[in-house]
């Protein structure tokens, strides 16, 4: 019998936690195919079933629960043997001071910075909106670290590591006459209050990513904070607003409002973190971005790896 490596071990935790095929090739950034023959390599090697097929839920076999407790017990102490190491490599001391051009990202980034809180107790953190002043400027003067952006603009001090793409979508109220339609086309929205969250047009996907390259300007505009009145405007008639799609699946689930594409190939930035060349190799760094890789495929659901197809 094979001796078990690292990665059969992730890939059987991810087949768990996601629950399907689908959603595991979704957490280990592999195509389902992918991951479909690295499963069935692995049970060939072993000589045994690791899961049912075409179970929902989806049911380990003995031997997959066997060695999914090895995983459970191994994994985590691998990863902290990974984080001291990388400490006692790099020194354990520094800054990360974060602001966000994303309304929607406090879900996911909150608990990635909380869980980097716990093991790197001695870097100082701190976090702060960009949304009243550019945050691009103040990363290359030093006065933050990071920040997490979906409108990259190419400087040599600074790198930007790709975190995931997600679909922009249109949020309409359940009643709305463009429910009827498949997808969204620019002109739908010549007639329609578009609410959205008050930042500057240049960064808001819906504009310059949709209606800006056709030269279409809806009839009137609202501004507004927060998500959850964004959608409660959507939902009473008030408006039409365009959220990401991971944003906006809490409520598609409770019913409050629907959603559509926006056009034909649909709207997919990427959100990236930016640093400054020169902490590229931070470890601190590092496995920030590690956490909040983990966090955000572990979370959001509807994104894709940042090389993904949409």
């Amino acid at each position: 019998m094979s001796t078990l490596d690292i990665k059969h071990l992730r890939t059987l935790t991810a087949l768990r936690d996601g629950g399907t095929l689908v959603e595991a090739a979704r957490r280990l950034h592999l195509t389902q195919s992918a991951l479909s023959h690295q499963l069935k390599d692995l049970e060939e090697r072993l000589g045994v079933s690791l899961f049912l097929r075409k179970t929902k839920p989806l049911r380990f076999t003995r031997a997959g629960l066997e060695v999914l407790q090895l995983a459970d017990q191994l994994l985590p102490q691998i990863q902290q043997t990974e984080r001291n190491l990388k400490k006692l490599a790099g020194g354990d001391i520094g800054r990360l001071h974060m602001a966000i051009e994303c309304h929607s990202c406090f879900d996911w980034l909150m608990p990635a910075i909380n869980a980097f809180r716990d093991h790197w107790p001695e870097v100082e953190i701190d976090l702060s909106t960009s949304f009243n002043f550019e945050p691009l400027p103040a990363l290359v003067r030093g006065d933050i670290d990071l920040v997490v952006t979906s409108d990259p603009h190419e400087h040599n001090d600074i790198y930007y590591h790709p975190l995931f793409r997600y679909q922009s979508m249109l949020a309409i109220a359940n009643q709305h006459p463009l429910v009827q339609r498949n997808v969204i086309q620019a002109e739908d929205l010549q007639d329609q209050t578009l609410i959205h969250y008050p930042v500057d047009r240049k960064r808001l996907d819906i504009f310059e990513r949709f209606l800006v390259p056709r030269g279409i300007e809806p009839h009137m505009t609202r501004q507004t904070e927060l998500t959850l009145m964004m959608v409660q405007l959507v939902a009473s008639g008030r408006g039409v607003a365009c959220l990401p799609n991971w944003a906006l699946q809490p409520y598609l689930d409770a019913k409050l409002v629907a959603s559509r594409p926006l056009g034909e190939q649909g709207v997919w930035p990427t959100l990236y973190a930016a640093i400054r060349k020169e902490q590229k190799e931070a470890t601190y760094i590092q496995d920030f971005l590690d956490q909040a890789l983990q966090t955000c495929f572990q979370s959001l659901p509807g994104i894709l790896p940042a090389n993904g197809n949409a």
